[in-house]
């Protein structure tokens, strides 16, 4: 068993969702066995939480130690993780934090459906210098996408604009400059051409903003497979694609302080497409 304390007001599953993967994975069936406890009473269904209350899952063992991803890489001051796909970037940092006893510096996010690496701090001075080398951009992550089609070119750097709709909880990228957009800057670069109409490529993004690699892919007509926001619903039906075919693949880093250590090297993502 399982127990948290909610904090703030909001549903079951969303709580579940950002603090504990391995209930998450395992939604539907504690639900239905109603494996959940709320204050000690046992529920079936995703009722709306309040501060202060108390949560227990009750999960096997097996399901337990679903984390939702491994480590990469981890000494006195990084975490580098690889995150399974359909995992709140949230849930590992919740996870994270409950082993290093509230010591751990949330720094960048990975979309919910898209795997691979994220760096996390376990000290108050890796935090800092993890936050500034990524407002300065001398972090590099570089990531491989499975995309519907033929690219025009084998490779590229495109520019266009994209404007967040929040209440639509999405972007649109526009080819000009339209009032409340923003410049984005994504290169790529075709490593493979599948028989089947799919193209696998690298991308590296020199600007980084929300959804900015499958809005961008999408606009100009060669969206990610599984995209179920952006992307083309007949190709992912055909191919019964529910998630991106995304991966945070490469991470590498260029420091100056305490991680300087870290300087030059690059990590890879164990998963692949």
């Amino acid at each position: 068993m399982i127990q948290l304390i909610c904090t703030t007001p909001q549903t079951l599953k969303k709580f579940t969702d950002e603090n504990l993967a391995s209930a998450s994975f395992c939604w539907d069936y504690l639900i239905k066995n109603k494996e959940i406890k709320i204050n000690g009473k046992k529920t079936g269904a995703d009722v709306l939480l309040c501060a202060g209350d108390t949560v227990a899952y009750y999960m096997t063992k097996k399901q337990e130690e679903r984390f939702g991803f491994s480590v990469a890489y981890e000494d006195e001051h990084v975490c580098i993780v690889d995150k399974e796909s359909g995992v709140n970037s949230e849930a590992v940092f919740a996870e994270l934090t409950r082993r290093w006893n509230g010591n751990c510096g949330f720094i960048h996010r990975l979309d919910r459906n898209t795997m691979g690496l994220m760096v996390f701090a376990k000290t108050a001075i890796a935090e800092q210098e993890l936050l500034n080398a990524f407002k300065e951009r001398t972090v590099e992550k570089r990531y491989l996408a499975l995309c519907v089609g033929n690219f025009p070119k084998q490779e590229d750097v495109l520019t266009a604009y994209l404007k967040k709709e929040e209440q639509r909880a999405q972007v649109r990228v526009y080819s000009q400059k339209t009032t409340g957009s923003e410049r984005i800057v994504t290169e790529y670069c075709v490593r493979e051409k599948r028989a089947d109409g799919t193209s696998l490529i690298e991308v590296l993004l020199h600007t980084g903003k929300t959804h900015q690699i499958r809005a961008h892919l999408a606009f100009i007509g060669c969206p990610v497979l599984g995209d179920t926001k952006y992307g083309n619903a007949e190709w992912n039906k055909e191919k019964k694609c529910t998630r991106q075919q995304l991966i945070a693949k490469y991470l590498s880093f260029t420091f100056r302080g305490v991680l300087a250590y870290l300087s030059g090297k690059t990590f890879v993502s164990a998963f692949e497409l």
